[in-house]
């Protein structure tokens, strides 16, 4: 069920025209407004593969730099299969990897723990906070190293699957998504 939902909202995101991804992405970040998120220091981002077609997350990066708040950013190692995350200033080095994902080149390393509030990258999720993301469980790893309050919050083109999805021991859930028209609370 997992690989075919990822087949199918990999696809749906691929129909999207640049026009609808931008209009989308910009909705999406007004949105995370309405949370109650934002006296927190140490945030969490992706930056999208433009690729993939993954939510533009430049609209939230200048919300997170007007609100003057710590950006984190990741850096992925594929043999690992783990992250390391880097704060995000004026002078970090961003170069796409082998995969077209833009990461830090190097730069302050920061611990999961120390981070309150983390952005989630996904292909599609269920009503229940479970999400389906490119299958490597990257992002699962990263979750688990986090504080037990951190908050998670999932960002999506589309809204929640009506199916729920069957949850792994090692899923973590999110405690919100961000979709352009509205906000799930888990």
């Amino acid at each position: 069920m997992k690989s075919e939902l990822r087949k199918r909202y990999k696809k749906k995101r691929a129909q999207l025209s640049e026009q609808e991804l931008e209009e989308k992405s910009l909705a999406i970040a007004n949105k995370t407004l309405e949370l109650d998120i934002w006296q927190y220091s140490f945030y969490h981002i992706f930056l999208s593969i433009e690729k993939l077609h993954e939510i533009n997350t430049e609209f939230l990066l200048h919300i997170l730099s007007g609100k003057d708040k710590n950006i984190v950013i990741s850096k992925s190692d594929f043999k690992s299969l783990e992250m390391k995350h880097f704060l995000l200033t004026d002078s970090t080095a961003i170069k796409n990897n082998e995969w077209g994902i833009p990461e830090p080149v190097n730069g302050i390393e920061i611990q999961p723990n120390q981070l309150e509030v983390i952005f989630i990258p996904l292909l599609a999720f269920d009503k229940n906070g479970h999400r389906i993301g490119y299958g490597k469980g990257f992002y699962d790893r990263f979750l688990e190293k986090c504080a037990p309050k951190t908050i998670k919050i999932g960002l999506s083109f589309f809204e929640a699957e009506q199916e729920n999805f069957k949850a792994l021991p090692t899923d973590i859930a999110l405690d919100y998504c961000v979709t352009p028209e509205k906000v799930y609370r888990f």
